[in-house]
């Protein structure tokens, strides 16, 4: 995208502008009545998994669905909860409670404004592939692990945040494990696996809810439902309202929100390339930010989850034949109608068919070509990936981020360090030539050093021809460089600086004492002038 171009456009708008017929609208209709069915079950089942009641996860798909499409930078997105934010939002749930997972939120969709304002969506396509997939993976298991318990029937009071702890606890229980339970989610997995096969564009997740209970109700099997333990959901949206926080609980959920604003920004800019892939066309990074920060503010207003987009369900939107953001609209219109024709319903879904659900889901979000490719990769790949996963399924996902992407920053400095050559050519008279290959930043200061060490009897020319960007740390070590020169009269001459060089140079002061060589100032040409 070019400068010139509104960053900040919604694409709606500019699908407006097109022009839109009524074949279009009838495409995004079907499309969106498609992707609504998909997710009626999901949003539920998500919701449950990050502790929160199952009406939450459809308040979230229907308000911040509806604002994704219609504010984002994407044609073809859908938003809502996804599987991404469980482990998250669950920890946040057990710390802050319910509002302080509200304020989390909010703090969240400012954060992504902001960013959007700041043109930070181009940044964040830089974060290295071995973290992403390392962190997806990591939430897929503790997904799949978090729906043990409904799965199998257990009869747990309160299940630990800690993974670990988590697995002793289910463990002790053991002893309350239902056949019944375990029967449904049996053949809801299967089912669901079967359709996937042999029936693609089949609603599968709907189908096999639906079926697991009419046949709970039917056959009066005892099974906890989401009636049982959640009672009768709502059937219309809430007020929107602000909740109260203390400045004091603000601060505590600051990391909390910065970890919403990075993983709802991560994956809706992934679904949105995926949309682009799919479709030929291209998102507005910038724009897709600002809509997903309105989108979390508004979800947060009504009560629901933090937002993103789905990829899933962005593919499916997509193959269902969507042509614009209307789609992801209409789905959002259509889930409200679900939700209000529906809800009396809803409390005869057994748990064990949203448990299925999820672990497919989990199953599904593992990366599981992806993270056998990485492992066949370079070892510093490897590493990253493994401590990335790692941290996520352990420690927590703000801990695993941070040390994947520094672990990444780090060995890719060391890369490019390595790749960096100084050379010191030895000249008649005891003067030497530097030249400097490559980026000149603080991984390669010693190298510079070292090439001026021991230091030259004679006159030194630094060749900075080849030197496409300098840091503020080589300037820093030029400048002490060029003083110690100085102070005992050695003669120095710094040659061949581009533009974003001499630039830094210029700044740093680093040419303070230096003057016009015989090349001329336009050839950047400077010799340091004899001390006073």
């Amino acid at each position: 995208m070019t400068r010139r171009e509104p960053y900040l456009k919604p694409k709606l708008l500019t699908v407006l502008g097109e022009g839109y017929g009524w074949d279009d609208f009838r495409h995004d209709a079907l499309a969106g009545l498609t992707v609504a069915i998909v997710a009626l079950p999901l949003a539920m089942a998500l919701a449950i998994a990050s502790g929160a009641t199952p009406d939450k996860g459809l308040i979230t798909a229907i308000v911040a669905g509806f604002i994704i499409s219609a504010l984002g930078g994407s044609r073809l997105q859908i938003g809502g909860p996804t599987g991404a934010f469980v482990v998250v939002v669950f920890g946040i749930i057990a710390v802050h409670g319910y509002d302080g997972l509200i304020v989390a939120t909010l703090m969240a969709g400012v954060i992504l404004i902001v960013a959007a304002l700041c043109r930070l969506g181009d940044w964040i396509k830089y974060i290295p592939s071995p973290v992403v997939i390392g962190f997806t993976a990591g939430i897929a298991v503790i997904i799949a692990a978090s729906q043990i318990s409904d799965a199998l029937g257990l009869t747990l009071a309160k299940a630990p945040a800690d993974f670990i702890e988590k697995l002793i606890a289910l463990w002790r229980v053991r002893a309350t494990l239902s056949p019944m339970a375990c029967a449904v989610t049996g053949t809801s997995l299967a089912a669901i696996f079967a359709l996937r096969r042999f029936a693609p564009r089949a609603p599968a997740f709907l189908i096999v809810v639906v079926a697991a209970s009419l046949t709970v109700v039917g056959l009066h099997l005892p099974l906890t439902t989401i009636g049982g333990r959640f009672g009768v959901l709502a059937s219309s949206l809430p007020m929107p309202r602000l909740p109260s926080a203390s400045w004091g609980e603000i601060r505590d959920l600051v990391p909390a929100a910065f970890t919403i604003a990075f993983l709802a920004g991560i994956e809706s800019l992934l679904s949105a390339m995926v949309a682009d892939s799919m479709s030929g066309r291209r998102h507005r990074s910038n724009a897709e930010l600002l809509g997903q920060g309105v989108a979390n503010l508004a979800s947060a207003l009504f009560g629901g989850l933090p937002a993103t987009g789905a990829i899933a369900r962005t593919a499916t939107s997509i193959r269902a034949g969507a042509r614009s953001p209307m789609a992801g609209i209409l789905h959002a219109a259509f889930l409200l109608a679900f939700m209000m024709l529906l809800g009396p319903l809803m409390r005869y879904v057994p748990l064990a068919s949203l448990a299925a659900v999820l672990i497919a889901v989990a199953w599904n979000m593992s990366e599981k070509a992806q993270f056998a490719g990485l492992m066949r990769g370079p070892i510093g790949d490897r590493v990253v990936l493994l401590a990335t996963f790692g941290l996520t399924v352990l420690v927590d996902l703000p801990t695993a981020i941070a040390a994947g992407v520094i672990m990444s920053a780090m060995r890719f400095v060391h890369q490019v360090a390595e790749a960096v050559a100084v050379r010191r050519d030895n000249q008649p008279g005891g003067a030497v030539t530097v030249t400097v290959v490559g980026p000149l930043f603080f991984g390669v200061s010693h190298k510079l050093s070292d090439a001026l060490t021991p230091a030259p009897a004679g006159a030194v020319v630094i060749d900075l021809s080849l030197a496409p960007i300098i840091d503020a740390s080589a300037g820093v070590m030029l400048a002490e460089f060029a003083a110690k020169s100085r102070a005992i009269g050695r003669p120095l001459r710094l040659i061949g600086a581009q533009d974003q060089v001499a630039k830094v140079l210029i700044r740093q002061g680093v040419l303070r004492g230096f003057e016009p060589g015989p090349s001329g100032v336009d050839r950047f040409d400077w010799v340091l002038s004899p001390a006073a």
